[in-house]
């Protein structure tokens, strides 16, 4: 009796180690899903570069989605956001973003590109260009915030310094009289404003074969129990 009570316990182990690794490759593999959805319509509309205005990056239903935008407005007084560790090249260092008010449309939030971040982390100046300006990018909505842990943003210098771009957060801490639009605007790389960029969607994170890669790994291991729970199975009813 105790041989089969171990038995039955063993296969309850191996049910629930299972279940585990193989949700772990299905998460994985959707991701990879997601992700590759995500640089297909990117690579879409890259390609086609049909314009449509600023002020569509405040549309709900486009949200989540990709555009090429063209318009003009002028840059706010207020001071730059700085989000923190953003890696380009392997060197660390800030995205600097500045608020964009459109001629028509709500306020938004324009990417100039990366900066170096020294190792005594003073931030770096984020000059504002002055006047009236036509910009032109890639619309596309703001960097992933994962697991939201204390502030978006503290006051530093005449800035702000983010963990994590929340747009209601900068709303909140910047006065502005309602929040940014949903969507960023990502400036196009042969744009004289800004720093060093490009229209890379997946600079911080893993792309699609990475996840596809682990969600192999995840459901061999479901596959490598289930083997051992059988062969264990079939050795000890042989006894």
């Amino acid at each position: 009796m105790s041989r089969r009570r171990n038995l039955v316990f063993g296969w309850v182990l191996a049910v629930v180690a299972i279940g585990v690794f193989a949700g772990l490759g299905a998460w994985q593999s959707r991701r990879a899903h997601e992700k590759q959805a995500m640089l297909d319509a990117a690579d879409r509309v890259l390609a086609d570069r049909s314009a449509v205005p600023l002020a569509a990056a405040a549309e709900p239903a486009r949200a989540r989605a990709y555009d090429w935008a063209v318009g003009g407005g002028r840059f706010d007084a207020r001071g730059a956001l700085l989000l923190d560790n953003q890696q380009r090249e392997g060197r660390v260092g800030v995205r600097a973003y500045r608020l964009f008010l459109p001629r028509e449309g709500d306020p938004l939030l324009v990417d100039l590109g990366w900066l170096p971040l020294a190792g005594d982390r003073v931030l770096p100046t984020v000059d504002r260009p002055e006047g009236e300006l036509q910009v032109e990018g890639l619309l596309v909505p703001p960097p992933s915030t994962g697991i939201a842990l204390g502030p978006a943003l503290v006051p530093s210098g005449d800035g702000w310094l983010m963990t994590r771009v929340d747009m209601e957060a900068i709303g909140a801490a910047t006065g502005m009289s309602l929040p940014p639009a949903p969507r960023v605007l990502r400036l196009d790389p042969a744009s004289p404003l800004g720093y060093a960029r490009d229209l890379a969607l997946l600079p911080n994170t893993l792309p699609p074969d990475k996840h596809r890669g682990y969600a192999v790994q995840w459901f061999a291991l479901a596959l490598a129990v289930l083997a051992t729970a059988l062969i264990l199975t079939v050795r000890s009813t042989r006894r």
